[in-house]
């Protein structure tokens, strides 16, 4: 049982001891914490944040907590129930709010839940906002409003429909091109929101979705991360429907991959790929991922005549970097897009729009589209972490062992050989020491991460 508190928000496990899991004694600790600190950024009459959830199965019971204790302190609450977390994200900007909560354990399973926290531009907040945050939770104490000033809920479950308005908007969303191509795609919404999400936007765009686990019930049918070895029940449904190709998201909507029309994986890193390509030729200009995410997108930015930068790992460090360098398009290889044209968060929804739109104009196959880039070959691993593990001391030796080699320092431990490259770094979200790699073959991407796996075992030992 866990309880992990980050500047990326609070997550943990449902059940157990105060202060070793999320709790509702936890929640309602760091919910406050979080409407202090949204008090503390503007000095006005009224206050308000867009809560919204996934749908797994404690999602209902935080939510509560949550909006309660936001009212507990005088803050209006705009809340969306079932929602996901770039519709919430979208909600704070067009509400003028002063924050926003979502109640997910993005691809987590079902027996963790988490308060991911936003600004007042419904972006994540960043290491010193965050820190605030578990400052106040742990020192302060919080002062709520007397009976006469609480705050109200008032619902407001239009946000999905409205998220996808925008999207349809959007001057590269070819809505009338994708209607004529009459896609059929096969949807896995593990259970969650993106089963009311995805199959919605699809039939706005002309697009016939079949669901596959579509009922947002919160009992995931698989694991809810959304790699290969999850997927075979919509590998096969693709072939067995004879459709176009197949989509799946994570509980809270904000990663994306593609299966091809034969069953096979699209490539999660080639969905942000194959989306920026379609937009550099439309709109030049440069692009960001993060350092764990492939090579692809720098060969594709500089074929189009923009400049690519790597960030640290995490969505806020994607947008800062976005930022800086005005890039159009960018996100993180697992699979979330950023569109800046929309607003600065992964959102899997405008991904899945933009991809029908090039699939539309190019009228080629979906496993055609995928031979069109250079194919790179990642594994991605994991160490699980014991409480005597110290991390930096073995992220360190491995700095040292490697240090003839290009080394980045900025997240973890990135090393670039000339072929291949090899990421380490402890999760932010999970006890693990994940360990990305990636090369010009699949056995060679697998080797070397077998390879680095045991060098940390044997130093750890």
């Amino acid at each position: 049982m866990t309880l992990i508190k980050s500047i990326s928000g609070i997550r943990g496990t449902i059940g157990g001891f105060q202060g070793e899991n999320l709790t509702p004694i936890d929640a309602v600790k760091y919910a406050a914490a979080y409407g202090s600190w949204v008090k503390q950024q503007r000095e006005k009459n009224n206050y308000t944040v867009v809560v919204g959830r996934d749908a797994r199965i404690s999602g209902n019971m935080m939510q509560q907590l949550v909006m309660n204790t936001l009212i507990g302190l005088g803050i209006h609450v705009v809340d969306l129930d079932l929602s996901t977390t770039p519709t919430v994200e979208i909600a704070v900007m067009l509400e003028h709010a002063d924050g926003g909560i979502i109640l997910t354990a993005s691809h987590n399973p079902k027996q963790w839940n988490a308060l991911k926290l936003l600004n007042h531009k419904g972006e994540f907040l960043d290491a010193n906002e965050g820190q605030k945050i578990l400052d106040i939770a742990d020192n302060e104490n919080i002062n709520f409003s007397e009976v006469d000033d609480l705050g109200k809920i008032t619902s407001n479950q239009a946000y999905i429909d409205l998220h996808i308005d925008e999207i349809l908007d959007l001057p590269l969303v070819d809505v009338e091109a994708i209607k004529k191509a009459k896609f059929k795609v096969v949807v896995d919404g593990v259970n969650s929101t993106g089963g009311i999400a995805v199959p919605a936007l699809l039939e706005a765009l002309g697009v016939e979705p079949v669901k596959l686990y579509c009922d947002p019930t919160g009992e995931f049918p698989h694991n809810p991360e959304p790699l290969k070895e999850h997927l075979g029940d919509l590998m096969n449904r693709v072939v067995d429907e004879r459709a176009d190709f197949g989509i799946v998201v994570d509980p809270d909507v904000d990663r994306l991959a593609f299966v091809d029309e034969n069953g096979d994986m699209f490539g999660e890193e080639y969905t942000l790929v194959t989306v920026a390509d379609y937009v550099l030729q439309h709109t030049p200009g440069n692009t960001v991922s993060n350092m764990s995410s492939s090579r692809a997108l720098r060969d594709i930015t500089e074929k189009r005549n923009g400049n690519y930068t790597a960030s640290a790992v995490g969505e806020v460090n994607v947008v800062v970097k976005m930022k800086e360098t005005n890039a159009v398009i960018g996100g993180e290889g697992n699979g979330g897009i950023i569109y800046p044209e929309l607003h600065y968060g992964r959102d899997s929804l405008v991904g899945i729009a933009l991809f029908l739109s090039y699939l539309a104009d190019l009228r080629i196959s979906v496993s055609a589209l995928r031979k069109t880039y250079t194919s790179y070959f990642m594994s991605k691993k994991k160490i699980q972490l014991t409480p005597e593990l110290d991390v930096d001391e073995l992220l360190k030796a491995m700095e040292v062992k490697y240090a003839s080699e290009e080394i980045n320092t900025i997240d973890g431990v990135k090393i670039d050989f000339d072929d291949n490259w090899v990421h380490l770094r402890k999760s932010n979200t999970e006890p693990i020491i994940r360990i990305y790699t990636e090369a010009k073959s699949q056995e060679e991407a697998d080797h070397l991460a077998d390879k680095i796996i045991g060098e940390i075992k044997l130093i750890a030992n």
